[in-house]
């Protein structure tokens, strides 16, 4: 009997290995607990209840990807990360609190579960969802498509762009051609703080710079959402930013973060450079 029980707990450690700490009754019952079994364990600590049929296994600090995991395991057969949740996943969009969306094929006989947003869809295909990180969730394209419906129109292009960053196969037409959200927050900073306006992708001796104060010799290069377009380019940037030095360019870099979140910063400093060259 002993014996029986160890095999049972193992066989249950290796299915929450796999799945991010989380193991569903059915997943329970294949591993050899029955209802019984499973009561002990929630009594004595060893499961933690998540959503009704899922349980953590040792503990209740799960990760993002435990909650994912269980609420695709509390939906049922055919369930997967979508939407914003599925966003975040693929690395498109900032992790954000609030409820795992979870696409399912219908919704008859899945009840509305807590911390659960349900997506009901009748075309989502097997070739539309794969697997990240062992979770399933919808393909880059369709969760792209997807976004249009829950998030804004500047969130959702910043997820293109950030799945052009890491080459994922996404439509980019799905959102109008605009000038980069990062550039027009740029320039409405300059304007909120009366730095003079700057000459925007414009080119010096043939290099392309993203914003060009002429008379004092300054450039400011923006870098976009988390990365800046991928290590090739990146390399490039370096490249051209080392040979606008040698034409006697100040090149000021400055990330998304810096320029959404330390305007008086970012301001300031450009204050000062421009005032020192008048």
């Amino acid at each position: 009997m002993r014996e029986q029980v160890v095999t049972a707990d193992r066989a249950v450690a290796e299915v929450a290995a796999r799945q991010h700490g989380v193991a569903s009754n059915a997943q329970l019952a294949a591993a050899g607990l029955d209802k019984s079994a499973v009561a002990r364990r929630v009594e004595s600590g060893r499961l933690h209840r998540v959503h009704r049929g899922v349980y953590a296994v040792g503990h209740t600090a799960l990760c993002r990807h435990g909650w994912w995991m269980a609420a695709v395991l509390a939906c049922g057969k055919g369930s997967v990360v979508s939407h914003r949740s599925a966003a975040i996943l693929w690395g498109l969009l900032l992790p954000r609190s609030g409820p795992v969306h979870v696409s399912v094929p219908r919704l008859g006989g899945r009840a509305a579960r807590r911390g659960i947003r349900l997506h009901c869809t009748r075309t989502l295909t097997a070739a539309e969802t794969t697997r990240r990180h062992g979770i399933p969730v919808t393909q880059p394209a369709h969760t792209i498509a997807d976004l249009r419906h829950v998030v804004s129109e500047r969130e959702l292009r910043r997820a293109v762009r950030q799945a052009n960053v890491f080459g994922l196969p996404v439509e980019s037409r799905l959102v109008g051609r605009t000038r980069s959200d990062l550039e027009l927050d740029f320039l409405a900073l300059c304007d909120r703080h009366g730095i003079p306006k700057p000459e925007v992708n414009t080119k010096v001796d043939g290099i392309e710079a993203d914003f060009l104060w002429r008379d004092a010799r300054l450039i400011v290069e923006t870098d976009g959402y988390n990365y800046h377009r991928g290590e090739v380019a990146f390399q490039d940037d370096h490249d051209r930013n080392l040979k606008l030095r040698l034409r006697g360019y100040e090149v000021l870099r400055l990330s998304e973060k810096q320029v959404a979140d330390e305007p008086a910063a970012v301001a300031e400093a450009l204050r000062k450079r421009l005032r020192s060259t008048s």
